[in-house]
């Protein structure tokens, strides 16, 4: 659980989730024409575009401060999208880092190249603290473009919940000065364990 600070030492990269045996969940924000059906239903409707990228986040607190705990224009509806540890990991196998990187890259031209081909990038941001304050150690977001959209919209997703009312009520307790109450509802991101993690980070772990 992420709170006011670390509470043990971590590594500047490690993908943490809330995940189960079968499942991830991430995190993503949407105006309400889109977040309240995909709740309601528990799959995207007809109107999410499957044909432009759409960035998923397995950090909630990161979410948080993108949409601003669900007040930014356009981002009022805060969902958690559960998806198949399947296809979160065949995500993350054919992804590419979003920035060229010297010595993980043969050079500018060849990260290009494979930019352009995978059909997921991989981007890591510092991770948040309750009052949305960068921490030392990054976290993971994936962009899904393509396959990886349609896979994600229409195959990966197993359930949608609308938690705009936890983001509104752990905002609220963070202005009251009750953190430590606001960090008990955080939802519980452990380390995740890819499979053949040395090889899969590898490629995509600055």
């Amino acid at each position: 659980m992420v709170g006011e600070a670390p509470q043990e030492a971590e590594p500047r990269y490690r993908i943490r989730a809330l995940h189960t045996a079968d499942t991830v969940t991430v995190y993503q924000a949407y105006a309400p024409g889109i977040g309240l059906p995909a709740a309601r239903d528990g799959r995207f409707p007809a109107a999410w575009k499957r044909d432009r990228m759409t960035w998923i986040k397995p950090s909630f607190l990161w979410m948080m401060y993108r949409c601003g705990w669900g007040t930014k224009e356009g981002q009022e509806t805060v969902l958690a999208v559960e998806i198949s540890r399947e296809g979160f990991e065949w995500a993350l196998r054919n992804a590419c880092l979003s920035h060229y990187e010297r010595g993980l890259h043969a050079d500018q031209a060849a990260w290009k190249q494979q930019l352009k081909a995978a059909p997921t990038r991989v981007q890591w941001d510092p991770e948040r603290d309750l009052r949305l304050r960068p921490l030392p150690y990054r976290s993971l977001q994936l962009g899904l473009s393509g396959e990886a959209a349609r896979r994600y919209a229409d195959e990966w997703t197993v359930a949608i919940r609308d938690v705009t009312p936890l983001a509104t009520r752990i905002r609220r307790l963070v202005g009251e000065g009750a953190v430590d109450e606001a960090a008990r509802l955080l939802p519980e991101e452990r380390p995740y364990r890819v499979a053949d993690e040395d090889g899969v980070l590898a490629r995509i772990r600055p």
